[in-house]
């Protein structure tokens, strides 16, 4: 009889661990923003000798990450502003630029958007527009960019910019 009962006793806790709805899992971050620059007036020009804002994305992996489909938004009420397009590979360990600059028509990477000086987000979204990565940062100071120290995983810091590059541990 007490083998009976202590075989029941498993059984329900056996069976109200396993219906108990689970977490979901967090969207795994393997892609994240690393670096800004809202104020560039002499830093780094883009391919038509434009200095405008650009951010950077790095790839915490050590595959390569195809993240064409994904989107890009400086509104988190509206995360599908600009939808990365398609062929767009980030290298294992690796950075992409893009320009956020509103001029679409230029070739390369430049979104539909501009980051403000005074401060805002940037949201990375997945193409079912999970939020992957987002940051609210503080107004800009000139020529110097918010960037994650070390790279992917630190926390954003005022320095020096790295453009496509490791950012520094020194400002």
């Amino acid at each position: 009889m007490r083998i009976y009962k202590i075989s029941i006793l498993i059984l329900i806790i056996a069976t109200v661990n396993f219906s108990c709805e689970k977490e979901k899992d967090p969207v795994i971050k393997n892609i994240v923003i690393n670096e800004l620059m809202a104020v560039n007036s002499t830093i780094v020009a883009d391919q038509n000798g434009e200095y405008d804002d650009w951010f950077e994305l790095y790839n915490l992996t050590l595959a390569d990450i195809d993240i064409s489909g994904y989107y890009l938004s400086d509104n988190d009420t509206k995360t599908s502003k600009w939808k990365i397009p398609p062929g767009t590979v980030i290298k294992s360990k690796g950075y992409l630029v893009i320009w956020a600059d509103k001029d679409t028509t230029q070739a390369g990477l430049h979104a539909n958007f501009k980051l403000s000086s005074g401060g805002e987000e940037l949201v990375l979204s997945n193409p079912d527009l999970s939020v992957i990565d987002e940051i609210s940062y503080p107004a800009q100071t000139a020529e110097l960019s918010y960037s994650r120290v070390p790279d992917g995983t630190g926390s954003f810091r005022w320095q020096n910019p790295t453009y496509n590059a490791t950012n520094s541990s020194t400002k």
